[in-house]
């Protein structure tokens, strides 16, 4: 390729480079898997019975640089996660008895996602018996995942998304195997 025609494929890559990638909340939900190891150790009282408050924190991406979490993305994945192991009350009559409440306190992310990522995360969980009015868990979870260069070569906010997700489904999974260890 000679020189003419090699600047505007370099400037393509460069822009597309440069887009936002927002996290999605299915890669950030625990996988089937992860699901099924904990599903057999929820306690009966949690069985259906947890709700998920309107999470707290988060940030949407900006469209031309980066990888943020938005709240709504972080709720969903929290109500599919407790959903696949069985926590989440499936109907919203009657109130569930317990109300999870959660808020993104920290996402720290490189400035500039050069080759590999590793971003971490801080989650601060409060579960509470609505019935009684009285907290039965409260920890703030703070974790650290990455991602590779050769996972997304040509985009580094696309490496960037990758982390955060990682992330944000292993500080869920931490949160899950948490709560099974209650008796409420």
């Amino acid at each position: 390729m000679h020189r003419p025609a090699f600047r505007p494929a370099l400037l393509l890559a460069l822009l597309l480079a440069g887009c936002g990638a927002p996290s999605q909340h299915l890669p950030m939900t625990v996988t089937p898997v992860e699901a099924l190891q904990i599903r057999g150790w929820v306690p009966q009282a949690l069985r259906g019975s947890v709700g998920v408050a309107a999470v707290q924190g988060g940030q949407e991406t900006g469209r031309w640089w980066g990888s943020k979490v938005s709240a709504v993305a972080l709720q969903l994945a929290l109500e599919e996660s407790l959903l696949g192991v069985g926590m989440r009350a499936l109907a919203p009559e009657p109130a569930p008895r317990y109300e999870l409440k959660a808020e993104l306190v920290q996402l720290d992310q490189p400035l500039v996602p050069a080759l590999g990522v590793t971003v971490g995360t801080a989650v601060r969980y409060t579960l509470t018996d609505t019935a009684a009015g009285r907290v039965l868990y409260q920890r703030r979870i703070a974790n650290t995942e990455d991602a590779g260069f050769t996972e997304a070569m040509l985009s580094p906010p696309e490496r960037l998304r990758i982390a955060n997700e990682r992330a944000l489904r292993a500080n869920i999974a931490l949160l899950l195997r948490d709560l099974v260890t209650l008796q409420p």
